[in-house]
C-alpha cells in the first residue's frame, strides 16, 4: 500500500487565497448575508440635519453696564478656571474718566488697586483734581493670572470684552495704565508710551486717551515717574506743561 501523500498546507492557503484574489474578492465580508440588490433606504431626518454644515453660533454679550458686569464675574466668563478672587470695577458708571489696569495686583484686599500700586494712582489723580471715587476703574482681567500677567493665548478675548465694556461705558477721558492696557486702542503707537493725546472715536463717543506706565512699574522704577506726569497732564489739561 502506497504512502498517504503529504500535503503542503501553506501552498494550499496560498494557491486559494490567489484564486479568490483573481476571483475579484480583495476584502473582508460580513458572515451574515446581505440582499446586495435591495435598495437603501434614505436617510433619516436627524442623520441629515446631523450631516448638514453648522452654521457659526454668534456671541450677543448683555448690552447693559449692569447685565454685563454680572456677566463678567459669572461661571462663563474666561477668568472662571482661573480659580482666583474676581475684583469688580470701581467708581461710578457714569464717570467722565475711565482707567483702565491690566490685573488685579498680588496685595489687593477687599477692592481692585487697594496695595501700593493703588495708593500711588490716588496720588497721581490727586494732583490733577481728581479722586478714586470721581473715576471708574476697569481691569482687562477680572481676576488675577497665578502668573501675575495675562497670557497671549487669553489677551485677545479679554481685550475684546474690554472694548465692549467701555463701548457701554462711553467715557470722555481714558487713562490706559500699561502696555496690555493700551492695546484696548484699535491702533496704538508701540511701546514705550508716546508724549501725545489721542482723540478717538472707539466706543461710542468721542474720548481723548492717553497711554501711560503702570504705577507698579513707577514703584519699581521711580525715574519714570516723570513721563507718567507728562501723559497725566495730557488726559487733564491737553498739554505737556
Amino acid at each position: 500500500m502506497g504512502g498517504e501523500p503529504v500535503q503542503d498546507w501553506q501552498k494550499l492557503a496560498a494557491s486559494a487565497l490567489e484564486w479568490w484574489r483573481d476571483a475579484g474578492v480583495d476584502m473582508l465580508v460580513e458572515d451574515e448575508v446581505r440582499d446586495w440588490l435591495a435598495r437603501t433606504p434614505p436617510p433619516a431626518p436627524a442623520a441629515l440635519a446631523a450631516d448638514a454644515v453648522a452654521e457659526p453660533v454668534v456671541e450677543t454679550l448683555p448690552e447693559t453696564i449692569d447685565a454685563f458686569l454680572a456677566w463678567r464675574s459669572g461661571d462663563s466668563a474666561p477668568e472662571a478656571g482661573w480659580h482666583t478672587r474676581f475684583f469688580a470695577p470701581t467708581g461710578p458708571v457714569d464717570a467722565e474718566w475711565v482707567v483702565v489696569t491690566d490685573v488685579p495686583e498680588a496685595d489687593d484686599s477687599d477692592v481692585l488697586l487697594s496695595g501700593p500700586a493703588g495708593r500711588l494712582l490716588d496720588k497721581m489723580l490727586a494732583a490733577v483734581g481728581r479722586s478714586r471715587e470721581s473715576v471708574h476703574v476697569v481691569p482687562i482681567a477680572f481676576a488675577r493670572p497665578l502668573t501675575g500677567r495675562i497670557a497671549p493665548e487669553d489677551e485677545p478675548r479679554l481685550i475684546e470684552l474690554a472694548r465692549h465694556h467701555l463701548g457701554l461705558l462711553q467715557p470722555k477721558a481714558l487713562f490706559l495704565l500699561g502696555q496690555s492696557a493700551s492695546r484696548v486702542l484699535d491702533t496704538t503707537d508701540g511701546w514705550p508710551p508716546s508724549d501725545s493725546l489721542r482723540d478717538i472715536n472707539q466706543f461710542g463717543a468721542m474720548t481723548r486717551a492717553a497711554v501711560s506706565y503702570h504705577p507698579r512699574w513707577l514703584l519699581e522704577r521711580p525715574a519714570v515717574k516723570r513721563e507718567a506726569w507728562k501723559h497725566l497732564l495730557l488726559l487733564s489739561r491737553g498739554t505737556t506743561e
